[in-house]
């Protein structure tokens, strides 16, 4: 394991994900980004211990002072980071005005709240045209453009719907001061639900996971997976996924948890004998379901939790049985992947013993079982992450490698807030969409057009709503796609088909999150395929089969919600999980072609069928989807013929 090549990960991270396309050098200004991002931390650190300003207020100094960092530290163009040497005035006027201009909301709260009865002056009117557009320029930098493309075909429209020739979408318009003061000004626009659960909950999840890489604990979590399952069958494969689950519980991001655990688990998986758009497509699936990993999912999960008005406990209990059959269809399918290519594990000889490992660093768990903890017991998101990272910093004085000097600790501090700006941006502009959904009603248009598509069947609905997400999500970030989907699909799936709410909202966010690895554009796919020296689409592919299960769990508990925790019965709850499991068995097996033999073409597509009817809670299906696996594995029993005539099984011992 120690020949591993290094692999550039800050160059992978630039190239496929927005968010790391910063400036390194930023000469004297490096003072003002640190006292910004330094204070933007301990602020949420106060208020969360002391209690939030006014949503107003609160928001207008997280997305204030983001913004001012966001054009201090992101250029004009990528091209810029190799050329530009200092900060160009024109960045430093857009910081300091992009500041202004949102904290004008907190120097004249009472006379803002007074316009909106006695109506917005001249000076009011303009800050909230600038502040939308300095909005739209910095979630282009830090994000990408089509969010912000998305947002500005929103703002037209509800300025000029009255010329919109389809009598579905067309509406009365609005007069641009109007547009703009009430995505600036009032609740339901830039300020609205995403920005104020970011403001009291993700950012403080997002520091969390900071202070959790400050104790070294992913390197805990390789290390632990490689004792787990290294000296099973295809055991590298196994060991990453296992540690891109473990890795979704402190990173949200699908591209940055690919390149993190994927620069030490591809070349591994690689080096054993799996294909390099194999081992990039494994790394890129599991770590893409970090997002939906408890306890700490995306934080889309947080806006959910508001959105829906139930507790965090609720969002993680829905989750749990979905992402176990998530991980469970891409794990079994890197054991048939590594059965048929007859790749063994890694002798004991070369793995930390597992016994040892959780010896020495058992420690480093606290915090996750202090944050889990604390919400299962009742106390709010923003509670339970205060201790959490209390709980994390106490854990990083335990060893002398871990323990932070000031300056560390100030360094964390700013990090703290840089994690966190790709996603201020996101949700700031992800509120633009909701503001104008809101103010033209298109949520009703746009159900009344799924309904005329859908000629009334729910399953047609589902699969334009899928079809809407994935498109969605190839250009936005996963925080975004879900506000925008919640405000607009989410609704018809509920008051017009009867789906459970939970149910409507966890099935607009898999796909949303499902997007960083379908073809055309899965970034997250791309990540993997640069780590592994793969092709792009091939490796992207390969995710795709190796994630079935989050193209068809969703439509399964959607029709059963058992799945996401709505009406259980404990009995029938077991039955359906037993059944569920056994079905990704049979499903990853049609996926990858092989269950204990070589399956034909006809083999597969039984595997798959059955597989399906045992996922759906159903016992009569399920009984005839057991019978039907059993029928396939006696008749591939009695094969004794290597097909494919691959030749005795590779031992990843000579490897290392």
């Amino acid at each position: 394991m120690k020949d591993q090549q290094p692999i550039n990960a800050q160059d992978i991270l630039e190239k496929y994900d927005k968010e790391n396309q910063f400036r390194s050098n930023i000469g004297k200004w490096a003072w003002v980004v640190t006292f910004l991002g330094v204070a933007l931390t301990v602020f949420h650190l106060y208020t969360a211990y002391f209690g939030t300003l006014p949503t107003q207020k609160q928001g207008a100094v997280h997305v204030g002072t983001a913004l001012g960092v966001i054009f201090l530290l992101y250029p004009l163009k990528r091209d810029l980071l190799k050329t530009q040497k200092k900060i160009p005035w024109y960045d430093i006027v857009l910081a300091f005005t992009a500041m202004y201009v949102t904290y004008h909301k907190i120097i004249f709260f009472d006379s803002i709240l007074q316009s909106r009865i006695s109506g917005y002056s001249i000076p009011d009117i303009i800050i909230s045209v600038l502040g939308i557009l300095l909005v739209l320029e910095a979630t282009r930098r830090t994000v990408g453009l089509p969010i912000v493309i998305v947002a500005l075909v929103a703002i037209l429209y509800a300025i000029f719907g009255n010329f919109v020739p389809t009598q579905i979408l067309s509406h009365p318009g609005f007069s641009l001061e109007r547009t703009a003061t009430a995505l600036w000004y009032k609740e339901s626009g830039i300020f609205g639900t995403p920005v104020q659960i970011s403001a009291k909950f993700i950012f403080l999840f997002l520091f969390f996971g900071v202070m959790l890489v400050q104790t070294n604990v992913g390197k805990f979590f390789n290390d632990l997976a490689f004792s787990l399952t290294g000296r099973y069958t295809g055991g590298t494969a196994k060991t990453a996924v296992v540690a891109s689950a473990l890795q979704g519980t402190i990173s949200g991001s699908s591209v940055g948890n690919t390149v993190a655990t994927g620069s030490f688990t591809i070349p591994m998986m690689k080096k054993a004998g799996f294909k390099p758009e194999f081992a990039g497509a494994t790394e890129a699936a599991a770590s893409t379901g970090g997002q939906i990993m408890p306890p700490m999912m995306g934080a889309a999960a947080f806006i959910m939790m508001e959105i829906l008005g139930v507790s965090y406990g609720t969002i993680m209990m829905a989750a749990i049985i979905p992402a176990i059959l998530y991980f469970t269809g891409i794990f079994i399918g890197t054991h048939f992947e590594a059965k048929k290519l007859k790749i063994l594990g890694l002798p004991k000889s070369q793995l930390h013993s597992f016994r040892k490992t959780m010896k020495r660093n058992w420690y480093m768990l606290l915090p996750l079982f202090v944050i889990t903890g604390t919400i299962i017991y009742g106390f709010t998101p923003q509670r339970a992450a205060l201790f959490g990272i209390v709980a994390a910093f106490l854990v990083s004085l335990i060893r002398k490698e871990t323990r932070m000097s000031f300056k560390q600790t100030i360094n964390v501090l700013e990090q703290g807030t840089r994690v966190a700006l790709p996603v201020i941006a996101a949700v700031a502009t992800a509120g633009v969409i909701a503001g104008i959904v809101s103010m033209t009603g298109l949520g009703s248009k746009f159900a009344a057009g799924v309904i005329a598509l859908s000629n009334g069947y729910l399953i047609l609905a589902l699969i334009f709503t899928m079809i809407a997400c994935i498109v969605l999500g190839m250009g936005l970030p996963t925080t975004a796609n879900y506000v925008v989907t919640a405000t607009i699909a989410a609704p018809v799936l509920i008051n017009e088909f009867g789906v459970a709410p939970i149910a409507a909202h966890m099935f607009v966010f898999y796909f949303g999150i499902v997007a960083d690895i379908t073809p055309p554009v899965c970034l997250a796919a791309y990540a993997g395929a640069g780590i592994a020296g793969a092709n792009p689409f091939k490796t992207g592919m390969n995710a795709v089969k190796l994630a079935i299960a989050a193209f068809i769990v969703p439509f399964i508990f959607i029709y059963n919600p058992i799945l996401v925790m709505v009406d259980v019965e404990p009995v029938m709850l077991i039955i359906s999980v037993t059944a569920s499991l056994v079905g990704m068995v049979a499903v990853s097996s049609s996926m990858i072609g092989y269950f204990i033999r070589y399956s034909k073409v006809w083999e597969r597509f039984i595997l798959f069928v059955a597989g399906l009817m045992l996922i759906v809670p159903e016992i009569l299906s399920s009984v005839l989807g057991l019978v039907l696996i059993l029928g396939i594995w006696f008749i591939q029993k009695r094969r004794t013929d290597d097909e494919l005539g691959i030749e005795g099984p590779r031992s990843s011992q000579a490897l290392y």
